[in-house]
């Protein structure tokens, strides 16, 4: 497995050469975001994170949810994923913070829920990751693991197969979230989405 540094450096080199264009490359995800939210059952006043929020498509979304009394954060690694966040006004929606989900520079149980979409598959340690996110949820608070896509044709745009070992099958995330703090509530894999949400316990 590679180190932390060199994981970093590829998913910001993933993400920047492809920030410029990527809301264009996928122009009608507005639908998917906004539903997914949904699933978090936020209410006026809750406090959310984006974790890796690239571009902050799900900012919008978030912002109407918690409205004007809640707190929407954007996390990300790549620079240049937040400068598109901004470029695309996104900023007047979440406060925007360069940061690692790895190691948040936020308190313990300061949030209510976390809306994490194509996470997942660029942790670099995804228990421990998932762990993080769940330090800084309230118990009883809540996660969602998002794709506007579902996993077959995710893989199927990609030119891949989908293999037993992905992180994101129901027998893979179920364990994988329960060990890290997480009670799955729920799992969608269609073709127009995936979905999970789950619990912090505790």
């Amino acid at each position: 497995m590679r180190n932390m540094s060199d994981h970093h450096t590829h998913v910001q080199e993933f993400f920047t050469a492809r920030a410029a264009d990527w809301d264009s490359r996928f122009p009608d995800d507005g639908p998917a975001y906004a539903a997914a939210v949904a699933g978090l059952g936020l209410r006026a006043g809750d406090r959310v994170l984006d974790a890796g929020c690239g571009t902050g498509r799900a900012l919008t979304p978030l912002r109407a949810a918690v409205g004007p009394s809640g707190v929407v954060l954007g996390v990300d690694l790549t620079p240049a994923m937040l400068r598109a966040a901004v470029q695309a006004g996104r900023d007047r929606d979440g406060r925007l913070l360069l940061a690692d989900v790895a190691a948040l520079p936020l308190r313990s149980a300061a949030l209510d829920a976390v809306f994490g979409a194509g996470l997942v598959s660029h942790l670099p340690d995804p228990a421990e990751n998932l762990r993080e996110l769940a330090r800084v949820v309230r118990p009883g608070g809540t996660l969602a693991l998002f794709h506007p896509i579902g996993r077959a044709a995710l893989a199927a745009r990609q030119g891949r197969r989908i293999t037993p070992e992905d992180l994101r099958a129901e027998p893979n995330l179920r364990p994988l979230l329960a060990g890290s703090g997480w009670r799955m509530t729920s799992y969608v894999d269609e073709d127009t989405r995936f979905l999970a949400l789950a619990v912090r316990e505790g």
